[in-house]
């Protein structure tokens, strides 16, 4: 690459980087091209000439922010540790995750094209990736051979879907979230009662 591709591609990092934290911040339909140029010290062409639109810009840092977040997930769910510090990684990474995130934000992620986008990236990426963790929870004896894979992802999506309203976990304590994946684990029983 030379130096021109670097600099180029080093602007478009710096508008995907501020796209991404004025989105997070304020939703998508509130923030403008200028806004986003301004953050990422461009011109408002730039933007224009590197991603077409606001739209195509959106769709960009979305699929990155999604490629990032489960660079995250993979991260932990290959670390050498058991399997319920996992989870409890996972469900802490999502409800740091969800602080940082305006509900204007999740909500702006009705459009379309971009729904279509994020049932790709879980049907091709996500999907694949929650499998594996079943499969290690199989393997590690936390998860019973008897439920099947669509129950435990179902269950997994209850907890992923809680935890991804601001308002749910926003001033919950960190022994809160302790407890939850406990709960995730074990249930209200604590652990199957011996008959």
């Amino acid at each position: 690459m030379d130096g021109y591709q670097r600099r180029t591609e080093k602007k478009k990092e710096s508008i995907r980087a501020a796209a991404i934290e004025l989105f997070s911040t304020y939703g998508v339909e509130k923030v403008s091209i200028g806004e986003i140029a301004k953050k990422a010290n461009v011109s408002p062409v730039s933007i224009y000439n590197y991603f077409g639109n606001k739209e195509e810009l959106t769709l960009s840092v979305i699929d990155e922010f999604f490629n990032t977040e489960m660079e995250k997930f993979e991260k932990i769910l290959y670390m050498e540790i058991p399997f319920p510090k996992k989870v409890e990684k996972i469900l802490f990474d999502r409800m740091e995750l969800t602080k940082s995130i305006s509900t204007d934000f999740i909500k702006s992620i009705t459009d379309p094209t971009i729904q279509k986008l994020i049932e790709e990236w879980t049907y091709k990426k996500a999907m694949p990736a929650m499998m594996e963790l079943i499969e290690q929870g199989r393997q590690s004896g936390y998860i019973s051979p008897q439920i099947s894979s669509e129950s435990v992802i179902l269950y997994f999506q209850i907890f992923t879907e809680a935890i991804q309203h601001p308002e749910l976990i926003a001033n919950q304590s960190k022994q809160s979230i302790i407890d939850l994946g406990h709960l995730f684990f074990y249930g209200l029983m604590g652990q199957p009662k011996e008959e």
